[in-house]
C-alpha cells in the first residue's frame, strides 16, 4: 500500500535539480508547495515528504521553511552514503539528524542511505551493521539504497559521469544483490535488521528485475520500500500499463511512492532536472497517481515485522 508520498528526489543536488535555472529553488518551493497542497485536499492525512536531500544540509530546509514549503508537507528526508560520497564519517550520523531536528519540528526520515562494495565486500557488511546501530530507534523510516547493483549497461543519474572517477562507479556496486542476482555477504547483515531497515529501489521503465525484487524483499521480511513514478516515463509508451504492473507488484509493502523528473519537453530546459514551465502540471500528475494507486490502499492491512537486530529465518540461496 503507498504509505506516503515523497515531493521529488535530492532536490538540493544538482544532479536532481537544475539550480542554474532556479538559483533561489522559489520555483521548486512553488511547485512542491502546489502539489502538497493538492495532495492534501485529495487525501487528507496521506503522509508529504518533501524530497530527501542530498546533501544534508539544515540551510536547505531553512530556506524551504521560509518559502512555506514546511507548511505543506508533514515529513522531511535526507540521503547519507559517507563511505562513498559525503564528506564526514559514518559515525556522525546521529549529529547530521540533529542538525536538521534542530531547525524543523516535522519528523526526520532517512530515505536513501547505503555503503557500495566497490572497495571490497566486506566493507559494506560492517557498513550495513554499523548503519543500523547508529540509525535505527533515530528516525522512522530507513530505506537502504539499494536491493539491486545498478546495471552497467545503465547510466547512472548523475551529470558528468566518467570524469568523476571511482564517485561515479560506486553507482553501480550499492545493491545487496550483484547485477546478475546473486547475494552479497551484506545481505545476510542486512537480514538481520529487518523490517525496520527498509529498501529504497528504483525501477526502471520496463524493469526486468521487478518480479524477482518482489520475492526477495518478501523473504528478507522487507516492509518499507521506497520507489518512484517517473512523471518524465508518464510519456513513455504504454506507461501506464507499466506502472499499474508495477503498483500491483508492490501491494503488499508500505510503499513510500516518490513523484519526481521532469518530461523533457514539460521543462524550461530538455532535462529531467528542469524546473516544468508550468509547475501545476507536475501537481496534477501527482494527484493522477494518487487516485489511480492510492485509493485502493486505503482498505490495505498495514503488518509488522521483527524489531531492529532480530535474526531472520529464510534461506540466501538465489530467488527464482
Amino acid at each position: 500500500m503507498i504509505e506516503a508520498v515523497m515531493l521529488w528526489n535530492e532536490p538540493n543536488n544538482k544532479s536532481h535539480w537544475d539550480f542554474e535555472i532556479d538559483k533561489d529553488w522559489s520555483r521548486f518551493a512553488h511547485m512542491v508547495k502546489l502539489a502538497g497542497r493538492a495532495i492534501g485536499a485529495e487525501w487528507p492525512g496521506l503522509p508529504r515528504v518533501l524530497g530527501g536531500i542530498s546533501p544534508i544540509d539544515p540551510l536547505f530546509i531553512e530556506r524551504m521553511d521560509g518559502f512555506g514549503v514546511l507548511d505543506d508537507v508533514d515529513v522531511v528526508a535526507v540521503h547519507g552514503f559517507p563511505l562513498d560520497w559525503n564528506h564526514w564519517p559514518i559515525h556522525d550520523w546521529p549529529a547530521k539528524l540533529a542538525e536538521i531536528q534542530a531547525v524543523t519540528q516535522l519528523p526526520v526520515w532517512v530515505s536513501e542511505v547505503g555503503v557500495s562494495s566497490f572497495g571490497a565486500e566486506e566493507v559494506q557488511v560492517w557498513g550495513v551493521q554499523r548503519t543500523a546501530e547508529l540509525l535505527c530507534g533515530r528516525a522512522d523510516r530507513i530505506h537502504w539504497y539499494s536491493l539491486y547493483d545498478l546495471p552497467r549497461a545503465w547510466p547512472a543519474t548523475t551529470r558528468h559521469r566518467e570524469a568523476e572517477g571511482s564517485a561515479y562507479y560506486r553507482h553501480f556496486y550499492l545493491g545487496l544483490l550483484r547485477e546478475d542476482g546473486s547475494p552479497k555477504p551484506a545481505l545476510e547483515q542486512f537480514m538481520r535488521h529487518t523490517p525496520q531497515l527498509g529498501l529504497c529501489q528504483w525501477f526502471h521503465y520496463q524493469d526486468h528485475r521487478l518480479d524477482e525484487a518482489v520475492e526477495w524483499m518478501r523473504r528478507l521480511g522487507v516492509r518499507y520500500l521506497r520507489t518512484g513514478l517517473s512523471w518524465a516515463d508518464s510519456y513513455q509508451p504504454n506507461a501506464m500499463e507499466w506502472f499499474d504492473r508495477q503498483m500491483e507488484a508492490l501491494r503488499d509493502f508500505n510503499v513510500t511512492v516518490t513523484f519526481c523528473f521532469t518530461p523533457e519537453h514539460r521543462g524550461m530546459a530538455p532535462h529531467h532536472t528542469s524546473p516544468p514551465r508550468q509547475p501545476e502540471e507536475y501537481a496534477e500528475f501527482c494527484v493522477r497517481m494518487l487516485r489511480r494507486y492510492a485509493e485502493p490502499a486505503r482498505t490495505s492491512a498495514r503488518t509488522t515485522g521483527r524489531p531492529c537486530g532480530a535474526a531472520g529465518e529464510i534461506g540466501l540461496g538465489a530467488a527464482r
